[in-house]
Order: C-alpha cells, then sequence, then structure tokens
C-alpha cells in the first residue's frame, strides 16, 4: 500500500471513489474540523485552571485524531471482507477488557463508574471502542442468520449479552442503551422474526428497569430530569446549568469563545455537556446547522444501505448511521433536558481519545461500503476455442 494513501489530503484514489463516498468522506471531515474548533473553545477554561496550559486538552486531542486519521484511511482503502474476517478478534479482545475494568485496581474510576483501563498514560476505553465492532459482528450474524446453526446463532447472542451487561456492571447503562438498540435495529433490519425481536425489546427494558431501580444514582438521574429545577444546586446542577447555556444562546449565539458557562459554571463542559457550551455560543441556528449535518449524514448512510447488493455490507452501512447518529442525538438530548442526564459524548466534537477513535473507525466503515456498493468488478470473457478443424474452418 502507498504509504502516502493513510495521510487524507495526500489520497490521490478519492477522485474514483463513488459520488456518495466522497460526500461522506467530506462530510466527516468537516464534522472534525468543526468538532475541534469547538472543543478548543469548551475546554481552554478547564485546562488552564487544572494544567496551566489552556490548549492542553486541544493538544492532545490532536495527536488523537492524527492517529484516527490513519486508522480511517487505512480502512476506507481495505476491502470489508477483511475487516469482517477479523471482526470478532476485536469483539472477543474489548470483551474482555470490559470485564478487566471491574477488577477492582486494574478499573479506574471517574464520577463512581469504572469504564476505563490506564496503560501508561493512555486511558483505554472499551466500551468505546468495541462500537463499530459490534456494529460489523452483528451485521455479519444477522446478515446471514438463515445460513447458520442455532448453536452459532445461540453463541453470538450470548456473546453480545455479556457486552451488554459488563457494560451496564460499570455502570453505564447509556452506553448500554445504545449499543443494545444499535444490536437489535440492525437484527430489525436484516428481517429477523418479530417474536424474537419483540421478546429482545422487552428483556431490554426490564433490564435497564432494573438497572435504576437498583442503581440509586441513576434513579436520581431520573427523578432530577423530571424536574431538575426541584434540586437546582444537586442532583439537577448539570441539568440546569446546561439549559442555561442552550437559553443563553438564543438565535443566533453569544459569539464564538464568548460562552458564560464554561466559566466553571457548566460541568464537564468539554465531553458529556460540549453541545451546551456549542448552543450557548452559535445559538438556535447552529444547533439547526448541526441538525440538518446529522440529516444529512443520515440521509447518505441510507442511499448506501439502499445500494449495496450485499446483505452484511447493508446492514454495516445502517449500524454505523445508527451508532453515529443516534448517539449524536442522545448527547443533544441530554443537553437539552429531552433525555435523562447521562454521559454520552458527542461524536468528533467530545474530548476524548476513545471516542474519536470509534467515531472515525466507524465513518471509515461507511465510506468503504460506499465504495464497494458502486464499484462492479468487470469479469473479462473469453472467447470459445474451437475444438476441432471443422469449427476452426467455420
Amino acid at each position: 500500500m502507498n504509504l502516502s494513501r493513510l495521510i487524507p489530503i495526500f489520497d490521490n484514489s478519492v477522485t474514483s471513489w463513488a459520488v456518495e463516498a466522497r460526500l461522506l468522506r467530506w462530510l466527516t471531515l468537516v464534522w472534525l474540523f468543526f468538532g475541534l474548533v469547538v472543543l478548543y473553545s469548551a475546554s481552554y477554561p478547564v485546562a488552564d485552571a487544572r494544567h496551566g496550559d489552556g490548549l492542553y486538552y486541544f493538544k492532545r486531542q490532536l495527536i488523537w485524531v492524527l492517529a484516527s486519521l490513519i486508522a480511517f484511511n487505512f480502512i476506507v482503502n481495505l476491502p470489508l471482507r477483511k475487516i469482517l474476517r477479523v471482526s470478532h478478534w476485536f469483539v472477543g479482545i474489548f470483551l474482555l477488557l470490559i470485564f478487566v475494568t471491574l477488577v477492582p485496581g486494574l478499573g479506574k474510576k471517574a464520577f463512581d463508574a469504572a469504564r476505563w483501563i490506564a496503560i501508561g498514560p493512555i486511558p483505554i476505553q472499551p466500551s468505546e471502542l468495541i462500537k463499530p465492532f459490534l456494529v460489523l459482528q452483528s451485521a455479519r450474524l444477522f446478515g446471514q442468520w438463515e445460513k447458520l446453526t442455532w448453536r452459532v446463532r445461540l453463541t453470538w447472542i450470548g456473546i453480545f449479552c455479556l457486552v451488554l451487561l459488563g457494560i451496564l456492571a460499570q455502570p453505564n447503562l447509556s452506553t448500554t442503551a445504545l449499543c443494545g438498540m444499535t444490536i437489535w435495529l440492525i437484527a430489525l433490519a436484516a428481517g429477523l422474526p418479530y417474536k424474537y425481536l419483540a421478546g429482545t425489546a422487552i428483556g431490554g427494558v426490564l433490564l435497564a428497569l432494573l438497572s435504576i431501580s437498583i442503581k440509586e444514582y441513576q434513579r436520581k438521574r431520573v427523578m432530577s430530569f423530571l424536574d431538575p429545577w426541584a434540586d437546582a444546586t444537586g442532583d439537577g446542577y448539570q441539568l440546569v446549568q446546561s439549559l442555561l447555556a442552550v437559553g443563553s444562546g438564543q438565535t443566533w449565539g453569544a459569539g464564538y469563545g464568548f460562552s458564560q458557562q464554561k466559566q466553571f459554571f457548566l460541568p464537564i463542559q468539554d465531553t458529556d455537556f460540549i453541545f451546551a457550551v456549542f448552543a450557548e455560543e452559535f445559538g438556535f441556528a447552529g444547533g439547526i446547522a448541526l441538525l440538518l449535518m446529522l440529516a444529512i449524514f443520515t440521509t447518505l448512510g441510507l442511499i448506501v444501505a439502499l445500494k449495496s447488493k450485499n446483505s452484511i455490507n447493508r446492514l454495516v452501512a445502517i449500524g454505523v448511521t445508527i451508532v453515529m447518529v443516534g448517539q449524536s442525538l442522545l448527547h443533544i438530548g441530554v443537553a437539552t433536558g429531552a433525555l435523562p442526564t447521562t454521559g454520552l459524548p458527542l461524536p468528533m466534537f467530545s474530548y476524548g481519545g476513545n471516542s474519536m477513535i470509534a467515531s472515525l473507525v466507524a465513518a471509515a466503515l461507511l465510506i468503504r461500503v460506499a465504495r464497494e456498493s458502486s464499484e462492479a468488478e468487470v469479469v473479462p470473457l473469453r472467447r470459445p476455442q474451437p475444438t476441432n478443424n471443422r469449427q476452426r474452418r467455420l
């Protein structure tokens, strides 16, 4: 492989891509650029206070972006069948790491949740990194469901359940819900019988209710979501400050860099509530622009899925679209008070190398499907050779 193709601006093969693949590539890079712009503003005050360097988080994010872009360009130039061959290994590795985070002393805690493993200075969050590979393996399983034995089917259903239970035990209800909905919707798109889907959906809802009833802090978050102003300085503090930020943006925003809530009023401003800073600085107009971008991404993803003649490729396109757009909408819903407060990063915007890698790998998979959906192999036809002298004379 030409090493220059690992760098997006030097990838000369782009001109031969299908139009959907090129549009998705540019949309991903635009999404990434504006995400970095917003992160610079949102993270500057807290980075300056904690580390004496306002660019501390931004510079670290740039390193992750460069590493992620190398993986991004590698994937868009690699046949999807080769990626699918190893996807199960990645699911297995990250499943093991998810349970490692639950081991006292090995899992790194933050906000009463053990979601990270510290490998030197590098934090690994397996629940984020497993997302694109869950999409691949779900598409691989449900795309050839009728050809598989029940032993294989139940084995992978069991593995998916272990993934969800492991993430839920960290605890991380929002990521569990996102991964569960993604797998379920991929199964729905594959045409699995409704009796299986209905039973799984009921089980998932009951599991979520059980988790909320057992975990006191999750129950408090749900109650504060219903009426955040009842405890504006306690359990409802995050949501109240987020709503103040979103409301202060009004129509056109306070202007880039002029958010007041990011001055230590809004908690977790560079990750779980970065949309609130964005909305305050760019206003209602900026929020609509972001939603339009997500709508375009969704439309392109569905076009790619409809054009795919291979069922597995089609399900990969659907799954990636669900993960990228669904996670974005969940994040926006939390920041605007439409959903209970929970920790879920905004793809390409929120600070964090694991989220950045997962987002760009997922986007690369969708682009790869778009390329393969429009590139047909031309098989040359051989002219029949005469078998005897009589045929030669004819």
